[in-house]
């Protein structure tokens, strides 16, 4: 089969196309015909050697072939979406069978894509994190982006009764307003709280969902009202935050908390109630996965090029069968 691996590790540059053996399934897996696979900045960490932190560290042996969702068709024919370790930047791909969920004929393979990681993610953060409550104004940073525009939808659908979202460029803040914000702001460190204050009718955020991280951050908690929640699931800035005393979350009665997917899957497996909810929503037109560039998968590194330089939006997807541009 052929798929895109890297023997060392480094930038998108270490992406090659190579033929291999295909996979074979062990007990509990599935041989899936890989239809598209998704990516990730968790698949650009991992071919840096980046994710060497934790105990779900993944600087594994090399050679490696990266992807971690997939959507295709089993042997005995379910059209699926799945999770997996590794391997989906291939035409066939190996996949738990508690990590596969039937996919419905509404919900195209692009859309099911940004569901799996960038859905549960937002998923999580709102419902199992934060635990928005009808009428609570969010705060969604990236919201142009895979899981942001998500958030932006889902905190709507939860009953938000204010929703902020900020980006990068205007032409990401009109996306954010068409995918339901009431109101997008620049998402910069300076003048962060004034903005978000403002658009909140003069009023502190009950909950701020931040993937930027470093000035970004700092900045966002000061702009937390009484018992406001933000939760950090990334750092696209790639800069650090300044260490928050103990003692100013007790003293102004707010939560910094995280969240990263990885140990929930591992732990629970992918399916479940909050990814049939994710598929129940899009199918039935309530909830809009944002697909940006679709790639043939010898085109790999021009993906990972692309979301490295910010230039896309929503999900971005490799289609193994599709025939080349270049």
């Amino acid at each position: 089969m052929r798929a895109m691996r890297h023997d060392r590790f480094g930038g998108p540059e270490v992406l090659k196309e190579v033929e291999v053996p295909d996979p074979v399934a062990g007990p509990g897996e599935v041989v899936v015909e890989v239809e598209a696979a998704g990516v990730n900045f968790g698949d650009i960490k991992e071919i840096a050697g980046e994710l060497t932190e934790g105990p779900y560290a993944r600087k594994g042996p090399l050679p490696h072939i990266p992807g971690m969702e997939v959507v295709g068709r089993t042997g005995d024919g379910r059209r699926c979406v799945g999770y997996l370790r590794q391997g989906g930047y291939a035409t066939k791909a190996v996949v738990a069978e508690r990590d596969l969920a039937p996919l419905p004929p509404e919900v195209a393979a692009g859309g099911a894509l940004a569901l799996l990681v960038q859905g549960l993610t937002a998923w999580h953060l709102l419902r199992s994190v934060a635990r928005v409550r009808p009428g609570e104004s969010v705060v969604v940073h990236a919201a142009a982006g895979g899981t942001g525009s998500l958030a932006v939808q889902l905190a709507r659908e939860f009953g938000a009764g204010r929703v902020i979202a900020t980006a990068s460029s205007e032409d990401k803040r009109a996306l954010a307003l068409e995918l339901g914000a009431d109101v997008a702001v620049d998402g910069e460190a300076d003048g962060y709280r004034e903005r978000v204050v403002d658009a909140n009718h003069g009023q502190p955020a009950d909950v701020i969902l931040d993937a930027v991280g470093g000035p970004v951050l700092d900045a966002a908690v000061g702009a937390l009202g009484y018992f406001g929640r933000l939760v950090t699931y990334g750092a696209s800035s790639r800069r650090a935050a300044t260490a928050i005393p103990p003692a100013r979350l007790a003293v102004e009665n707010i939560t910094v908390g995280g969240f990263w997917l990885i140990p929930l899957i591992t732990r629970d497996g992918a399916g479940g109630r909050a990814l049939e909810e994710l598929l129940d929503l899009t199918a039935r037109g309530r909830l809009r996965p944002l697909v940006g560039s679709e790639y043939p998968l010898e085109r790999a590194r021009d993906a990972h090029e692309d979301l490295l330089s910010r230039r896309t939006k929503g999900k971005l997807v490799l289609l193994p069968r599709a025939p080349s541009s270049k």
